[in-house]
């Protein structure tokens, strides 16, 4: 996040999936090992951010994310063609749960993800998720949106935030 607010950049679209200057708010992220393992690329530093990236994602059986953390697609979903920001193997390599008020077919992609397209709100999709994940944890990804709306329904156990020494314009 940050100092003035943001937890990405504004005016996301195609060509800019983190919004205008969102990249800078997850460069701390983009340069750890976890990051990097995440997408099956090699190095990475190591050190207390990666610390914190890794305690992020241990233990994760599943994803919940808002529909603009799937992708730009505004309204009924037009075709089966948009499968999210990530390429052919999304980073997640369990179920993730997208909110959304326009049903889909669920989405398989290689490396173990699925995206389920859930229309009946925050609960419905933690429940699914929880009945997913087993034993493990369910990882709310964002966007702000999403996890504005769970925290005012209390139902988060635990929230990391990484403030970024940056000022993004008037959040």
């Amino acid at each position: 996040m940050s100092l003035d607010g943001y937890a990405a950049g504004p005016h996301q679209s195609f060509e800019t999936p983190l919004g205008v200057r969102g990249p800078e708010l997850f460069e701390w992220f983009f340069s750890t090992r976890t990051w990097k393992q995440m997408h099956g690329l090699e190095g990475g530093s190591t050190g207390l951010d990666n610390d914190w990236a890794q305690r992020g994602m241990d233990n994760i059986g599943a994803w919940i994310l808002g529909r603009n953390m799937f992708g730009p697609v505004r309204g009924p979903w037009p075709d089966g063609s948009w499968k999210g920001w990530w390429g052919e193997e999304p980073p997640y390599h369990v179920p993730v749960f997208v909110l959304t008020h326009y049903s889909r077919n669920p989405v398989e992609m290689k490396g173990g993800t699925t995206f389920h397209f859930v229309t009946g709100g925050i609960h419905a999709a933690l429940e699914q998720a929880k009945a997913a994940a087993g034993d493990k944890d369910v990882r709310i990804g964002g966007g702000v949106a999403t996890i504005q709306q769970y925290l005012r329904a209390r139902l988060i156990d635990e929230l990391h935030l990484a403030f970024r020494p940056i000022l993004m314009g008037s959040g």
